[in-house]
């Protein structure tokens, strides 16, 4: 079976239930961000995973108060060991490594029958007080992960013929 049926069925989940997680459901989505490629296999990251409650409640204040924050049972904040560190395209790596772990952490939450939703839109600076995260350091995303509370549909998608093209723009 392929994962192409994953990747449609991911969606972002903005509402959960209070339904705790297992400790091995959040070990393999923990461990499919580990997997992930990074520049020159620098793995140059941080995940801290949030549990306690009022921890979550503290986050979501930080994160403008977006409700589904706090709801969620698991908040995997995605930090960056190395903030320095640029590609040969002139590129910084980090936003590309963790963008890409947090795409594997989301697949394996759909694959355990969890939904998730990245987070970008939060006060850094408080987000980084409340974890203890160095002040050399970046934390460049959350993760919400939980079990929704309702089915919500996917956003439409564009067809590929208006982002593809071969050999030429």
């Amino acid at each position: 079976m392929g994962i192409l049926p994953e990747i449609e069925r991911r969606i972002s989940v903005r509402e959960y239930t209070d339904q705790p997680l297992e400790k091995q459901q959040i070990d393999r989505i923990l461990e499919a961000g580990r997997l992930a490629p990074s520049a020159k296999n620098r793995q140059a990251w941080r995940f801290i995973v949030v549990r306690n409650p009022q921890l979550r409640q503290s986050l979501k204040t930080a994160c403008f108060n977006q409700e589904y924050v706090g709801q969620a049972p698991v908040i995997i904040a995605l930090c960056t060991t190395n903030v320095d560190y640029k590609m040969p395209n002139g590129q910084l790596s980090y936003p590309v490594d963790l963008g890409i772990a947090a795409s594997f952490m989301m697949l394996q939450s759909t694959h355990e029958g969890l939904g998730s939703c990245v987070v970008t839109t939060f006060d850094e600076a408080d987000v980084r007080e409340l974890l203890s995260v160095p002040y050399s350091m970046r934390v460049v995303m959350l993760l919400t992960i939980g079990y929704a509370n309702e089915r919500t549909e996917r956003a439409a998608r564009f067809p590929l013929s208006r982002m593809v093209s071969y050999d030429h723009w």
